[in-house]
């Protein structure tokens, strides 16, 4: 009966063979969303990647604490109070008493330990929120303490700022808490269910993960014994449709409720449309403009100087940018504590001219320029292509996919990167600067991929002393002060990533679904509902 109902409801879902001429409608409960969904190789909360299969564990998983979609604030969620110790050690949760996982099996504070005790015996890319911090498995014990069934303990392994590990717990993956009674009854040959969970669910969330088909779709269908609010949509169709026009045209006909992966002629296509809603919200990280220290050309601050003039950063906002992201040149993502404004840097090929002939390179120099093969990456790095051969620098353009290009760079063999990141999933400075500047460790042996200082070879021992001093300072006021003189540090030494653009998330929905969250990293479905 089970897979009657999920074939029925899947031929329902992705009908889309509307007559000509005639707009087709969804259903009034149920979501259908297109996106990409290549990133997606995996459902278990412990070893996904990427912002698209958080978006998916945001509706099936609860965390302990949210951030608010609005203002990015710290709420409530399975926890419905906490205390931060006076000595700033440990944060004391307390658990909602009526919160249930799909099963049926009650929420509770052993489930919240020993879903990060797993996250640490895993080992892969979620874990290294927590082991950044100084989170370890065999002290994993001590730092994960259920005092009783509804209190948890996490107790902070060095001095840090406990805000900021209320952040992580917010985000999915390194926060996901799991059913440890049926993952381990699926559990096979000690994987902790590694197999199982790739394709299954365990969590409390709003919805459950009904069935998922790689590369083509993900069925979620609403969890009617949810703690909170039931949510309006019975169920969601989330489609693999990487194809911008694709995406576009099922809009426009009412196929799809939500695109996810426009393009931006298909945004500016779809704008003067009354049926249709484009909305755009901050996202996480930047565009950059990257070098590798091991070259000892950018090694010359001189040269990494120049490269600042060598970017047509308002050129880029309005030709290339809009949809993808915003003008910004700071390290730091906008609203976090202590951000500074941005320098003002403009294209100036004269001064980027006389700085390359200060460091011996007074006709410039043939060099290669990495970048994804897609937009904005291509259109990006061709105009810095162009403005840097106008200074003598002659880029050839190595294009490809991102296990091409941030491969290389996690390989520490490249020359210049034009790319994404930076951090910014958390609202704090600390996010963004354990990325895009702490390095403890330069050495090729210590492979800290993780860090984008570490990838470009960049390393200086007063700018982590900086990180570190900032991070447990206690009064908010100095801590900004703090904040805002690393930047300054930054921008002395010229750092080896240069960000030109602040990411922004874009989707476009038809105008009578209400409730539509942008951000894939806080995303959730429950809220969703369509005015018919």
């Amino acid at each position: 009966m089970r897979h009657f109902l999920i074939r029925t409801a899947l031929g329902a879902l992705l009908a889309t063979a509307a007559p000509i001429g005639v707009l087709a409608e969804t259903p009034a409960d149920q979501l259908v969303v297109a996106t990409t969904m290549s990133n997606i190789l995996t459902l278990d909360p412990a070893a996904i990647t990427g912002r698209e299969t958080v978006q998916v564990l945001n509706n099936i998983y609860d965390t302990l604490v949210i951030l608010s979609p609005q203002d990015r604030s710290v709420q409530p969620r399975l926890a419905e109070r906490w205390e931060i110790a006076e000595d700033r050690k440990s944060i004391r949760f307390h658990l909602r008493v009526d919160a249930k996982f799909a099963s049926g099996n009650p929420v509770t504070a052993s489930d919240v330990s020993w879903s990060l005790k797993r996250l640490l015996a895993r080992n892969l890319a979620q874990s290294s929120f927590l082991k950044t911090r100084g989170f370890t498995l065999e002290d994993a014990d001590k730092a994960f303490v259920a005092e009783d069934d509804h209190t948890f303990v996490l107790n902070l392994p060095k001095p840090d700022d406990p805000s900021l590990l209320l952040m992580v717990l917010a985000q999915n993956g390194p926060g996901s808490i799991l059913d440890s009674k049926t993952v381990l009854e699926n559990e096979k040959d000690g994987d902790l269910g590694a197999a199982w969970l790739t394709l299954n669910s365990a969590g409390s969330g709003p919805f459950t993960l009904t069935q998922w088909k790689s590369n083509e779709y993900i069925i979620l269908t609403r969890n009617d014994d949810y703690w909170g609010e039931k949510a309006a949509m019975k169920r969601v169709l989330m489609r693999h449709l990487p194809e911008s026009q694709s995406q576009r045209l099922l809009l426009e006909k009412g196929d799809i409720d939500v695109a996810y992966s426009l393009q931006a002629p298909d945004l500016k296509s779809l704008e003067a449309d009354k049926a249709i809603t484009i909305a755009s919200t901050p996202g996480s990280g930047f565009y950059y403009l990257s070098v590798s220290m091991k070259d000892e050309r950018f090694a010359n601050k001189k040269v990494r100087e120049a490269l600042r003039y060598l970017i047509d950063y308002e050129g880029l906002d309005k030709a290339v940018m809009p949809y993808y992201g915003k003008l910004h040149q700071r390290p730091l993502s906008t609203g976090v504590l202590g951000a500074l404004p941005d320098q003002g840097y403009k294209l100036d090929v004269e001064k980027a001219k006389a700085l390359l002939a200060e460091a011996g390179y007074p006709n410039g120099f043939t060099t290669t320029l990495r970048v994804l093969s897609e937009d904005p990456f291509m259109k990006a790095a061709t105009a810095v292509q162009n403005t840097l051969g106008q200074a003598g620098i002659q880029a050839e353009l190595i294009s490809g996919s991102g296990d091409q290009i941030y491969g290389a760079m996690r390989e520490r063999n490249f020359e210049l990167l034009l790319g994404r990141g930076g951090g910014g999933q958390q609202p704090h400075p600390d996010n963004n600067l354990r990325s895009i500047a702490y390095n403890p460790d330069n050495s090729d042996e210590a492979k800290l991929t993780n860090y984008q200082s570490w990838r470009t070879s960049f390393y200086d021992e007063k700018l982590n002393n900086l990180v570190e001093e900032a991070l447990v300072e206690r009064d908010p006021a100095k801590q900004a002060k703090l904040y805002e003189g690393v930047q300054n540090y930054m921008d002395e030494i010229v750092m080896s990533i240069q960000p030109f653009s602040e990411v922004v998330d874009t989707a476009a929905f038809r105008s009578d679904v209400k409730g539509m969250i942008v951000s894939p990293w806080l995303s959730r479905f429950e809220g969703v509902a369509k005015e018919r």
